[in-house]
């Protein structure tokens, strides 16, 4: 220790007590029984259901592992993918159109746009696909053009329409709703003082839009669109009303001829969970990508989290090595 008076210096030797250092805090964890119970019988209840399903005596598990990679149900699986990822694109950049008209200080093209949000997540999508199914009952021929003009073009409507072709337009319209939805709850997420920053610049409402509003809304928007692209592709069994060939419809197929229903079903539930299981993990990777900048610390990704349950650092105590000095001013400057 060293004591400052006036002018001089005088060192001071500490008491060899007053040295040391003081006890580590010896934290006792605070016990929770009840949990260790509730653990224990949630996962008793859970063995119990897995035990019942496999050891059911009517379930031909060789007849899921017969079809589980059968070609027929890859094909399907193909065509859920196709459908999915398309349906999604339609559905994002027609959401982003409806956002920004339903946001717009245009009326007429407000109202257009909460007119085709309202019908769209009205009706059933099923009903939806099943419509563009059947529309060429009522529209036998399609056409495009001015009528009683050389610049006409008509075609018929089953040769436009395909079964395929129906359901991707009953989930694409059908998704480009709720996307609009989507899109206008990050759009106005942003607050509303920045774009008038903007414009006070000079930026007009498409510059403002593209540059300030748009980078900061895709944080917002990003998670719920993750969640449309999970949903469409279980919403993609749907197009069985179609005869479309995809995941659902061939183990129906298979079902019908063998008569296992049940393994059928399992088998397409399983390449489903893969498929979900898939899309979440980059869903993941995705929003935590677009989070940065927005918070000071990443969280830590599965792959981190599983390395620190398996090995846990503990620093070492520090010791002090160095005699503890105090400067006390009395007096003096």
């Amino acid at each position: 220790m060293i004591q400052i008076t006036g002018s001089e210096t005088t060192p001071v030797r500490l008491a060899p007590e007053a040295r040391q250092r003081p006890e580590a805090i010896k934290a006792i964890p605070v016990r929770h029984p009840w949990r260790w119970v509730s653990a224990a019988v949630v996962l008793a209840i859970a063995a119990d259901v897995v035990y019942t399903i496999v050891t059911a005596p009517n379930l031909d598990w060789s007849v899921v592992r017969m079809y589980i990679d059968n070609g027929l149900i890859l094909r399907g699986i193909v065509v859920t993918l196709e459908l999915t990822v398309l349906a999604m694109v339609i559905g994002i950049v027609l959401g982003g159109i409806l956002a920004v008209m339903r946001v717009s200080a245009n009326p007429v093209v407000s109202a257009f746009s909460w007119l085709y949000i309202w019908f769209f997540r009205g009706t059933p999508l099923l009903v939806q696909i099943f419509f563009w199914f059947n529309i060429a009952l009522v529209l036998p021929h399609l056409s495009l053009g001015i009528p009683g003009t050389p610049l006409h073009l008509q075609a018929s409507t089953n040769h436009l329409i395909t079964p395929w072709t129906a359901a991707l337009f009953g989930l694409g319209l059908n998704e480009g709703a709720y996307m609009a939805e989507v899109m206008r709850a990050g759009i106005i997420s942003v607050e509303h003082g920045q774009t008038e920053a903007a414009q006070a610049l000079g930026m007009n409402r498409l510059q403002v839009m593209r540059r300030i509003v748009l980078p900061q809304a895709i944080r917002v928007i990003i998670p719920p669109t993750g969640n449309e692209t999970i949903g469409m592709l279980k919403s993609s069994s749907l197009a069985f009303v179609a005869a479309v060939p995809e995941l659902y419809t061939r183990a129906e197929e298979i079902s019908a001829s063998n008569f296992a229903i049940v393994e059928l079903l399992i088998v397409a539930s399983s390449w489903y969970l893969l498929m979900t299981s898939i899309l979440t993990f980059g869903q993941y990777y995705v929003e935590r990508h677009f989070a940065k900048g927005s918070q000071r610390a990443l969280p830590p990704t599965p792959l981190q989290r599983f390395r620190h349950m398996l090995v846990t650092f503990h620093s070492p105590t520090a010791t002090q090595t160095e005699e503890p000095t105090t400067i006390i001013r009395t007096g003096g400057h």
